[in-house]
Protein backbone atom coordinates (compact mmCIF):
# COMPACT_ATOMS: atom_id res chain seq x y z
CA UNK A 1 0.00 0.00 0.00
CA UNK A 2 1.66 3.57 -1.04
CA UNK A 3 0.15 6.25 1.46
CA UNK A 4 0.81 10.29 1.02
CA UNK A 5 3.92 11.37 3.47
CA UNK A 6 0.71 13.31 4.88
CA UNK A 7 -0.98 10.41 5.92
CA UNK A 8 1.73 8.95 7.37
CA UNK A 9 2.66 11.43 9.12
CA UNK A 10 -0.89 11.51 10.60
CA UNK A 11 -0.92 7.87 11.11
CA UNK A 12 2.52 7.76 12.67
CA UNK A 13 3.88 5.39 10.31
CA UNK A 14 7.23 5.15 9.21
CA UNK A 15 8.56 6.71 5.96
CA UNK A 16 11.67 8.02 4.66
CA UNK A 17 12.94 10.84 4.51
CA UNK A 18 16.75 11.95 2.86
CA UNK A 19 18.62 14.89 3.96
CA UNK A 20 22.04 16.33 2.70
CA UNK A 21 24.68 18.07 5.50
CA UNK A 22 26.83 20.54 2.68
CA UNK A 23 29.81 21.50 3.19
CA UNK A 24 31.69 24.23 1.04
CA UNK A 25 35.86 23.98 0.31
CA UNK A 26 36.54 25.02 3.70
CA UNK A 27 34.62 22.64 5.50
CA UNK A 28 32.05 25.16 6.68
CA UNK A 29 28.37 23.94 6.64
CA UNK A 30 25.38 25.38 4.97
CA UNK A 31 22.93 26.60 7.37
CA UNK A 32 19.28 28.30 5.88
CA UNK A 33 16.10 29.35 7.00
CA UNK A 34 12.96 27.79 5.70
CA UNK A 35 10.47 29.95 3.75
CA UNK A 36 7.55 31.08 5.58
CA UNK A 37 5.35 29.46 3.15
CA UNK A 38 6.42 25.70 3.53
CA UNK A 39 4.03 23.85 5.34
CA UNK A 40 6.13 22.31 7.75
CA UNK A 41 8.39 24.53 10.38
CA UNK A 42 8.12 27.65 8.63
CA UNK A 43 10.90 29.90 9.50
CA UNK A 44 12.53 27.17 11.53
CA UNK A 45 16.38 27.15 10.41
CA UNK A 46 18.14 23.84 9.35
CA UNK A 47 21.59 22.06 8.84
CA UNK A 48 20.57 19.77 5.95
CA UNK A 49 18.41 20.22 2.91
CA UNK A 50 15.93 17.33 1.78
CA UNK A 51 12.47 15.79 1.79
CA UNK A 52 10.47 12.69 1.37
CA UNK A 53 11.90 9.45 -0.79
CA UNK A 54 9.40 8.54 -3.47
CA UNK A 55 8.17 5.25 -4.14
CA UNK A 56 11.08 3.19 -6.24
CA UNK A 57 13.18 6.39 -5.48
CA UNK A 58 16.53 5.41 -3.18
CA UNK A 59 17.63 7.97 -0.96
CA UNK A 60 20.73 8.94 -2.79
CA UNK A 61 18.74 9.83 -5.96
CA UNK A 62 15.81 11.69 -3.11
CA UNK A 63 18.76 13.70 -1.77
CA UNK A 64 19.83 14.53 -5.37
CA UNK A 65 16.18 15.60 -6.34
CA UNK A 66 15.95 17.86 -2.99
CA UNK A 67 19.71 19.42 -3.79
CA UNK A 68 18.04 20.74 -7.26
CA UNK A 69 14.84 21.74 -6.07
CA UNK A 70 16.05 23.29 -2.89
CA UNK A 71 19.35 24.92 -3.66
CA UNK A 72 19.82 24.57 -7.80
CA UNK A 73 22.86 22.14 -7.29
CA UNK A 74 23.12 18.95 -9.31
CA UNK A 75 25.16 16.76 -7.20
CA UNK A 76 25.37 13.13 -6.12
CA UNK A 77 25.20 13.14 -2.50
CA UNK A 78 26.99 10.24 -0.64
CA UNK A 79 25.08 8.37 1.98
CA UNK A 80 26.97 8.51 5.08
CA UNK A 81 24.26 6.66 7.45
CA UNK A 82 20.39 5.59 8.10
CA UNK A 83 18.82 5.44 11.76
CA UNK A 84 14.67 5.89 12.72
CA UNK A 85 14.53 9.79 13.65
CA UNK A 86 11.82 10.23 16.29
CA UNK A 87 11.95 13.84 16.83
CA UNK A 88 9.67 16.01 14.63
CA UNK A 89 6.32 15.37 13.76
CA UNK A 90 6.21 11.68 13.78
CA UNK A 91 9.23 8.87 13.26
CA UNK A 92 11.11 8.28 9.90
CA UNK A 93 13.75 6.37 8.58
CA UNK A 94 16.41 9.42 7.83
CA UNK A 95 19.20 8.80 5.70
CA UNK A 96 21.90 11.46 6.49
CA UNK A 97 24.28 12.39 3.17
CA UNK A 98 27.07 14.74 2.32
CA UNK A 99 28.24 16.91 -0.34
CA UNK A 100 30.74 19.13 -1.20
CA UNK A 101 29.35 22.40 -2.45
CA UNK A 102 31.86 24.07 -5.13
CA UNK A 103 29.33 25.54 -7.47
CA UNK A 104 27.32 28.74 -6.83
CA UNK A 105 23.63 27.96 -5.31
CA UNK A 106 20.55 29.26 -6.50
CA UNK A 107 18.20 28.94 -3.82
CA UNK A 108 14.42 28.53 -4.57
CA UNK A 109 12.77 31.73 -2.51
CA UNK A 110 9.80 29.14 -1.93
CA UNK A 111 12.06 26.98 0.14
CA UNK A 112 14.89 29.12 1.83
CA UNK A 113 14.35 32.64 3.21
CA UNK A 114 18.03 33.17 3.74
CA UNK A 115 21.53 30.91 3.72
CA UNK A 116 24.94 31.11 5.30
CA UNK A 117 28.23 29.39 5.76
CA UNK A 118 28.78 28.27 9.65
CA UNK A 119 32.14 26.76 11.42
CA UNK A 120 31.43 23.85 13.24
CA UNK A 121 32.14 26.21 16.04
CA UNK A 122 29.42 28.73 15.19
CA UNK A 123 27.00 26.21 13.56
CA UNK A 124 26.96 24.59 17.38
CA UNK A 125 26.14 27.95 19.11
CA UNK A 126 23.58 28.63 16.30
CA UNK A 127 22.30 25.25 17.73
CA UNK A 128 21.49 26.87 21.19
CA UNK A 129 20.25 30.39 20.10
CA UNK A 130 17.95 29.56 16.47
CA UNK A 131 15.12 27.91 16.15
CA UNK A 132 16.30 24.90 14.21
CA UNK A 133 13.92 21.94 13.37
CA UNK A 134 13.95 18.80 14.98
CA UNK A 135 15.83 16.81 12.41
CA UNK A 136 18.15 19.64 12.21
CA UNK A 137 19.15 18.73 16.03
CA UNK A 138 18.81 14.56 15.73
CA UNK A 139 20.45 14.20 12.46
CA UNK A 140 23.59 17.03 13.11
CA UNK A 141 24.20 15.06 16.74
CA UNK A 142 24.36 12.02 14.93
CA UNK A 143 26.55 13.58 12.02
CA UNK A 144 29.15 14.55 14.36
CA UNK A 145 29.01 11.11 15.89
CA UNK A 146 29.26 9.74 12.63
CA UNK A 147 32.24 12.07 11.55
CA UNK A 148 34.16 11.42 14.84
CA UNK A 149 34.03 7.76 14.37
CA UNK A 150 35.43 8.04 10.89
CA UNK A 151 37.77 10.04 11.84
CA UNK A 152 39.02 7.62 14.09
CA UNK A 153 39.11 4.62 12.17
CA UNK A 154 40.82 6.86 9.45
CA UNK A 155 42.75 9.11 10.39
CA UNK A 156 42.20 12.92 9.25
CA UNK A 157 42.94 12.50 5.87
CA UNK A 158 40.99 9.38 4.88
CA UNK A 159 43.56 6.49 5.07
CA UNK A 160 43.95 3.71 7.29
CA UNK A 161 45.69 4.15 10.86
CA UNK A 162 49.44 4.18 11.14
CA UNK A 163 50.78 3.29 14.67
CA UNK A 164 54.07 4.37 15.79
CA UNK A 165 56.81 2.34 15.51
CA UNK A 166 57.82 1.14 19.12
Amino acid sequence: MVVSRRQAIREGWLHRVAVTVCRDQRGRILVHRRSGQVSRFPGFYEVEVGGAVNVGESYEQAAARELAEELGICALPRLLFTFINRSGLSPHWLGVHEVVVSDAMVPDPNEVAWHSWLTERELRSALQDWNFTPDSNEAFSQYLVFRTAQSLLWGPEGCSWTFPSE
